[in-house]
Protein backbone atom coordinates (compact mmCIF):
# COMPACT_ATOMS: atom_id res chain seq x y z
CA UNK A 1 0.00 0.00 0.00
CA UNK A 2 2.82 2.32 0.84
CA UNK A 3 4.55 1.53 -2.46
CA UNK A 4 1.71 1.98 -4.21
CA UNK A 5 1.06 5.95 -2.91
CA UNK A 6 4.73 6.49 -3.17
CA UNK A 7 4.86 5.46 -6.53
CA UNK A 8 1.85 7.95 -7.29
CA UNK A 9 3.39 10.99 -5.69
CA UNK A 10 6.42 10.48 -7.73
CA UNK A 11 3.71 10.08 -10.68
CA UNK A 12 2.48 13.29 -9.91
CA UNK A 13 5.48 15.23 -9.18
CA UNK A 14 6.72 14.08 -12.67
CA UNK A 15 4.03 15.60 -14.38
CA UNK A 16 3.67 18.69 -12.96
CA UNK A 17 7.25 19.51 -13.99
CA UNK A 18 6.62 20.73 -16.96
CA UNK A 19 4.13 23.15 -15.51
CA UNK A 20 6.53 24.55 -12.63
CA UNK A 21 9.12 24.93 -15.49
CA UNK A 22 6.60 26.93 -17.80
CA UNK A 23 5.71 29.34 -15.13
CA UNK A 24 9.49 29.98 -14.25
CA UNK A 25 10.34 30.53 -17.97
CA UNK A 26 7.08 32.93 -18.17
CA UNK A 27 7.95 34.75 -14.96
CA UNK A 28 12.26 35.00 -16.58
CA UNK A 29 9.99 37.13 -19.58
CA UNK A 30 11.60 40.09 -18.44
CA UNK A 31 15.03 39.43 -18.14
CA UNK A 32 17.73 41.11 -20.28
CA UNK A 33 18.79 44.75 -21.04
CA UNK A 34 16.27 46.99 -21.99
CA UNK A 35 16.31 50.75 -23.62
CA UNK A 36 13.67 53.55 -22.17
CA UNK A 37 11.59 55.11 -23.40
CA UNK A 38 13.45 58.11 -24.01
CA UNK A 39 16.55 56.16 -24.63
CA UNK A 40 18.71 57.83 -21.62
CA UNK A 41 19.02 54.85 -19.94
CA UNK A 42 19.62 50.96 -20.33
CA UNK A 43 18.41 48.72 -17.85
CA UNK A 44 19.46 44.96 -17.08
CA UNK A 45 16.63 43.35 -15.04
CA UNK A 46 18.56 40.22 -13.28
CA UNK A 47 16.70 37.29 -10.83
CA UNK A 48 17.94 36.90 -7.43
CA UNK A 49 16.44 35.09 -4.56
CA UNK A 50 13.33 34.56 -6.25
CA UNK A 51 12.36 38.12 -6.89
CA UNK A 52 13.68 40.48 -9.69
CA UNK A 53 15.85 43.61 -10.01
CA UNK A 54 16.58 45.85 -12.66
CA UNK A 55 19.87 48.15 -12.41
CA UNK A 56 21.43 50.85 -14.91
CA UNK A 57 23.74 49.22 -16.81
CA UNK A 58 24.49 52.39 -19.72
CA UNK A 59 23.43 56.06 -19.35
CA UNK A 60 23.44 58.60 -22.46
CA UNK A 61 25.10 61.03 -19.94
CA UNK A 62 27.01 58.96 -17.72
CA UNK A 63 28.92 62.15 -16.65
CA UNK A 64 27.88 65.17 -14.75
CA UNK A 65 29.04 68.93 -15.98
CA UNK A 66 32.39 68.79 -13.92
CA UNK A 67 32.98 65.49 -15.99
CA UNK A 68 32.53 62.80 -13.03
CA UNK A 69 30.05 60.24 -12.64
CA UNK A 70 26.31 60.88 -12.46
CA UNK A 71 25.38 60.88 -8.96
CA UNK A 72 21.77 59.82 -6.81
CA UNK A 73 21.81 63.88 -5.75
CA UNK A 74 17.79 63.50 -5.25
CA UNK A 75 17.43 60.30 -2.81
CA UNK A 76 15.73 61.35 0.12
CA UNK A 77 18.66 59.27 1.91
CA UNK A 78 21.51 61.81 2.65
CA UNK A 79 24.01 59.13 2.67
CA UNK A 80 23.21 57.70 -0.68
CA UNK A 81 23.48 61.02 -2.38
CA UNK A 82 26.72 60.25 -2.68
CA UNK A 83 26.01 56.66 -4.85
CA UNK A 84 26.74 56.70 -8.70
CA UNK A 85 23.54 56.05 -10.63
CA UNK A 86 25.30 53.65 -13.28
CA UNK A 87 24.89 50.51 -11.51
CA UNK A 88 21.95 51.55 -9.25
CA UNK A 89 18.92 49.18 -8.72
CA UNK A 90 15.93 51.05 -9.91
CA UNK A 91 13.46 48.19 -9.87
CA UNK A 92 13.72 46.80 -6.52
CA UNK A 93 11.64 43.16 -5.21
CA UNK A 94 9.60 42.63 -8.23
CA UNK A 95 7.35 39.20 -8.14
CA UNK A 96 5.58 37.46 -10.59
CA UNK A 97 2.24 37.31 -9.68
CA UNK A 98 0.94 34.28 -12.39
CA UNK A 99 -0.90 36.44 -14.72
CA UNK A 100 1.44 38.04 -16.88
CA UNK A 101 2.40 40.96 -14.37
CA UNK A 102 5.12 41.63 -11.91
CA UNK A 103 4.63 44.35 -9.29
CA UNK A 104 7.32 46.40 -7.24
CA UNK A 105 8.88 49.19 -7.07
CA UNK A 106 10.59 51.62 -8.99
CA UNK A 107 13.18 54.53 -8.24
CA UNK A 108 13.53 57.61 -10.22
CA UNK A 109 16.94 58.92 -9.43
CA UNK A 110 16.16 62.27 -11.29
CA UNK A 111 13.45 63.39 -8.76
CA UNK A 112 14.78 60.89 -5.62
CA UNK A 113 11.41 59.62 -5.79
CA UNK A 114 9.72 55.48 -5.42
CA UNK A 115 6.32 54.55 -7.13
CA UNK A 116 4.45 51.59 -6.91
CA UNK A 117 4.60 49.74 -10.00
CA UNK A 118 3.73 47.01 -12.83
CA UNK A 119 5.93 45.75 -15.59
CA UNK A 120 4.39 43.15 -18.29
CA UNK A 121 5.26 42.01 -21.98
CA UNK A 122 3.56 43.52 -24.54
CA UNK A 123 4.36 42.64 -28.19
CA UNK A 124 7.95 42.27 -27.35
CA UNK A 125 7.78 45.13 -25.54
CA UNK A 126 8.24 45.82 -21.93
CA UNK A 127 5.52 48.25 -20.06
CA UNK A 128 6.46 49.93 -17.15
CA UNK A 129 3.70 51.73 -15.41
CA UNK A 130 4.77 53.77 -12.13
CA UNK A 131 2.08 54.93 -9.65
CA UNK A 132 1.53 57.71 -7.39
CA UNK A 133 -1.76 57.14 -5.52
CA UNK A 134 -4.58 56.81 -8.17
CA UNK A 135 -2.45 58.43 -11.21
CA UNK A 136 -0.03 56.32 -12.95
CA UNK A 137 1.97 56.69 -16.01
CA UNK A 138 3.19 53.80 -18.32
CA UNK A 139 6.42 53.93 -20.40
CA UNK A 140 7.71 51.50 -23.09
CA UNK A 141 10.83 49.91 -22.60
CA UNK A 142 12.43 48.41 -25.75
CA UNK A 143 14.53 45.06 -25.72
CA UNK A 144 18.14 45.78 -26.37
Amino acid sequence: MKHAMKRSLIIIIISLLPVFSFCAEKADAIMGVWLTEIADAKIEIYRSSGKYYGKVVWMAEPLNKEGKPQLDEHNPNEKKRTQPIMNMDILVGFVYDNDGEWDGVIYDPKDGESYTCKLWVEDGNLKVRGYSGWLYKTKTWTKV
